[in-house]
């Protein structure tokens, strides 16, 4: 007779007076896992001690630097391609970041050469008709020689400025913003200071020039833009963002813009609201480049918060025509609040924008239109020559600001 195997009992069941029964595929199970436990154990705990290499971790920051760059992030992928080539420069993907890194600083160091070399071709042309104003010079050959060499001199002295060093688009925006910045503070400087302007008054009160003062006056916005692009090229012996140039430029504007509105608003005039409107300006430059370093804004973003502040004040400007406001107080708030307002609402709306994320401003035109497509910002100042008349009818040169409203390349 075969025992019935449901009737098997463990030694220590049957030991404690137990009939718990034992099925017998427990048993195979019991079997089978002592028999592979030997092989799979070790297995498992080596799988557990190897950590993901160098290359591997590597290869994972190269996928997700490619992402970034296919969505358009270009600075989160630039500042990954850098960590990258700096922590794993050993890795395959380490050597990848690093070819990357040398095409996108190819095409940077491109873009700082072209501005910088249209900015001293158009710089050369103004010396070369300010000059010969500030010698007095009254026939035109000497304005036609200053033309003639002018250009071709900016030109070469930019492409001997770029054949020494690197410079990206920042470097070269520290250098064409600081020539055309000290341009305007020498004339504003020149203006408030009264340089070679006398004058004669009335019993009254009344006080009018005696002598012309254009020489002077060309001769210090001269000085100041040499100085300023000298300063420029000072600075951009380093690196320096994209972001930081646009922070001092745009900060430099709106800048001199509070100057204006605050300085009408305390009801100065005449030489000590031109002053105002310099410092306020020389304050907003060094402002805007701290803020741009500190939360690393992008030239792009940058752009956007002086779109919305434009827009603001041109909204202001509308609500002014509209409600003809009687006093100059009131006419200047309104655009000042809703410029503030416009920065404030473009600041929210861009607070997800990529840091660095590269882009240039539209050639310092309020509107640019190029390769077919549209974009906006503030317009930059440029020094001009315009055709005035004194008190006593006589036409001579006299140095001014101008706007370009906009640009087009087809």
């Amino acid at each position: 007779m075969r025992p019935d195997p449901h009737q098997i009992r463990r030694p220590e069941a049957m030991h404690n007076g137990s009939a718990r029964p034992v099925r017998g595929g427990r048993i195979v199970a019991w079997v089978l896992g002592l028999a592979i436990a030997p092989g799979v154990l070790p297995l498992a705990a080596a799988a557990q001690a190897v950590p993901p290499t160098a290359a591997d971790t590597a290869a994972v920051l190269l996928d997700a630097a490619r992402a970034f760059e296919a969505e358009g992030r270009e600075g989160a992928a630039e500042a990954l391609y850098e960590r990258l080539a700096e922590r794993y420069p050993d890795t395959p993907a380490g050597a990848a970041a690093r070819e990357v890194l040398g095409r996108l600083a190819r095409t940077a160091d491109r873009g700082g050469r072209t501005e910088l070399q249209v900015w001293g071709t158009l710089y050369g042309i103004w010396l070369g008709v300010a000059v010969p104003t500030a010698f007095g010079a009254s026939g035109t050959e000497a304005y036609g020689a200053g033309l003639l060499l002018g250009a071709p001199s900016g030109l070469l002295a930019a492409r001997a400025l770029t054949r020494a060093r690197p410079f990206g688009e920042g470097q070269a925006r520290a250098v064409t913003w600081g020539g055309t910045w000290g341009t305007w503070q020498g004339f504003g400087w020149a203006e408030v200071l009264d340089l070679g302007d006398d004058r004669a008054c009335t019993e009254d009160g009344f006080c009018y020039p005696t002598e012309d003062d254009t020489e002077e006056t060309f001769a210090a916005m001269i000085a100041g833009g040499l100085v300023g692009a000298g300063v420029g090229a000072l600075l951009a012996r380093g690196p320096v963002a994209p972001g930081l140039a646009s922070g001092a430029h745009h900060g430099s504007l709106w800048g001199s813009w509070l100057g204006v509105a605050t300085g009408i608003l305390a009801d100065q005039e005449d030489d000590r609201l031109l002053a105002t409107t310099l410092l306020a300006g020389n304050v907003g430059l060094v402002g805007g480049a701290l803020l741009a370093d500190r939360y690393r804004l992008g030239s792009d973003r940058i752009r956007l918060l002086s779109v919305g502040g434009l827009v603001g004040g041109l909204a202001g400007a509308g609500l002014d025509l509209l409600l003809k406001p009687d006093g100059d107080d009131v006419a200047v708030a309104i655009p000042l609040v809703l410029s503030a307002g416009g920065l404030a609402v473009a600041a929210w709306l861009t607070r997800d924008l990529a840091p660095e994320a590269g882009g240039g401003d539209p050639a310092g035109a309020l509107l640019l239109r190029d390769g077919g497509r549209w974009s906006a910002g503030p317009p930059v100042p440029r020094p001009v020559l315009r055709q005035v008349r004194d008190r006593t009818g006589r036409e001579h040169t006299a140095p001014g600001l101008g706007l370009t409203l906009l640009r087009a390349r087809f």
